[in-house]
């Protein structure tokens, strides 16, 4: 049955409830970035060197889990559907794994706090794995059109931006509260965000409806066809690296921001505010690129930001000390600019991959997509993190030294070497340039145009219809295809 324009919308309630699901993913993932190697090195005192094992340990163990999810979801069979069980199973896991990863243990032994927070990230990087990648290949279900899966992203991705301000503002001012005990504000803190994180969910799960045309039986499984094909489809490679090159040049700007203000610029107590510039922004001009998408194409509004990002990123290295604050805000501000198209068309922009796939296989494998495509996300930021922790640590990094001040044991800030600090203002301006520039390369190589995506999903309709596949429809299949995959 083929439908109507006013079976393709979505009821404001779905929007809402769907996109309330990602203040997890956008705020959790955003404080581990900004937060979290600021966080092992300063208050855990493990070397920046140890710090970056951790995080790439856990994305080992993601590049077994996370696909192994996205095959586990396609597969589950129950009257809630294949995504939303996870949802509910999810609530309670959330909020103890993110609590556990910010309990600052006190061992005497480096080794055997480096050993405690390497199963926290372990067991968080599980439990997100369990739950994000279920939701992420929900959104290309929700919807078929092209322009309303645009719609439903942007809803998404406000949540997102917002749960980012929160989680960018609201942490360090939390432990600001406990200077006396900068332990005991992190405590505070993780309990204050775990259920931020969980209970949303809840709207998920009740608002959203999945599609029993998807649930057919499932194809037996096999390897190759699931885990290695994907990767030499153009749509979806085009898309992976579009994604993984520009998260890299978040994740490396996040990861090196709370450095970056702290030894370099003197002013760490406006850090939270500066990124709490840069988000605001970056929600404010999501309808903006939202609108440029629907009037141009997703490819388009996504190579502006990109753009836009890095030309304001290559002019960050003259940024000095000595400027106004408000010129440093103006600063940040530019950052939302650049950063608010990169974020909401890259989650539109994977929703019409599995119907690209569905094109080539006949099956509907959102799951196995969005495993692999949260794993490219871990990946990129754990890879990210690693190689700027191995550089920190190999560039003079001199780490805090506990001491006792007015009878009180504290931790010392101590003078870093200009060696370090040049090494900062590299990280900060030239990576994320880098990267930018090799995801924008990737997107002018995007195939898949509004006209083309309309084809190819009327096609897929005659296809779920039953249709016999008439000379004719033969055609059209090899024509898309053959435009899907030209140079």
């Amino acid at each position: 049955m083929k439908e109507t324009a006013k079976d393709q919308k979505l009821k404001l309630s779905t929007k809402l409830g769907f996109g309330v699901g990602d203040i997890y993913g956008g705020g959790a993932m955003l404080i581990i970035g900004i937060y979290y190697l600021h966080y092992l090195t300063d208050v855990m005192l493990i070397s920046p060197a140890l710090a970056g094992v951790a995080f790439f340990v856990s994305k080992i163990w993601d590049a077994v889990t996370d696909p192994m999810m996205g095959y586990i979801s396609d597969r589950t069979r129950t009257r809630f559907g294949r995504r939303r069980p996870y949802f509910l199973f999810g609530i309670v896991l959330i909020f103890i794994s993110f609590f556990l990863m910010w309990y600052p243990v006190d061992f005497d032994l480096e080794k055997h706090r480096f050993i405690y927070i390497l199963i926290a990230y372990i067991f968080f990087s599980t439990v997100i794995t369990m739950v994000m990648i279920p939701y992420n290949a929900l959104a290309a279900e929700l919807t078929l059109d092209y322009n309303e899966r645009t719609s439903l992203t942007t809803y998404r991705i406000i949540f997102s931006g917002i749960s980012s301000l929160i989680c960018a503002v609201l942490p360090f001012e939390i432990v600001k509260f406990f200077p006396d005990n900068e332990r005991s504000g992190y405590i505070v803190m993780a309990v204050a965000f775990g259920l931020f994180f969980a209970i949303p969910f809840i709207a998920t799960f009740l608002t959203t409806r999945e599609r029993e045309e998807f649930q057919k039986e499932p194809t037996p499984f096999n390897f190759r066809r699931s885990y290695v094909e994907p990767f030499f489809a153009p749509t979806f490679l085009n898309v992976l690296l579009m994604y993984l090159f520009s998260f890299v040049a978040i994740d490396a700007v996040m990861s090196i921001v709370i450095y970056f203000m702290k030894y370099y610029m003197m002013r760490l107590g406006e850090t939270d505010y500066v990124l709490g510039t840069i988000l605001v922004l970056q929600v404010l001009v999501i309808p903006i690129y939202s609108w440029v998408s629907k009037k141009t194409s997703k490819k388009t509004s996504f190579i502006i930001s990109a753009l836009i990002w890095l030309v304001v990123m290559g002019f960050s290295y003259f940024i000095t000390p000595e400027l106004p604050k408000e010129a440093i805000y103006v600063f940040g501000g530019l950052v939302g600019l650049g950063t608010g198209g990169i974020v909401i068309m890259i989650y539109s922009i994977f929703t019409d991959v599995p119907d690209v796939d569905e094109l080539y296989t006949g099956e509907r494998r959102e799951g196995i997509y969005s495993g692999l495509f949260m794993f490219a996300r871990k990946m990129s930021s754990a890879v990210g993190i690693f190689l700027i922790s191995q550089i920190i640590d190999r560039t003079g990094y001199i780490k805090p030294v506990e001491g006792i001040v007015d009878g009180k044991e504290v931790l010392i800030e101590q003078a870093q070497t200009p060696e370090f600090i040049m090494v900062l203002k590299l990280i900060f301006a030239l990576i994320p340039v880098l990267f930018l520039a090799l995801s924008a390369y990737n997107a002018f190589r995007y195939k898949l145009t509004p006209s083309l995506h309309a084809r190819i999903k009327e096609h897929l309709n005659k296809r779920r219809e039953g249709d016999e596949m008439s000379g004719e429809m033969q055609e059209e299949e090899l024509e898309l295809k053959r435009l899907l995959e030209r140079r």
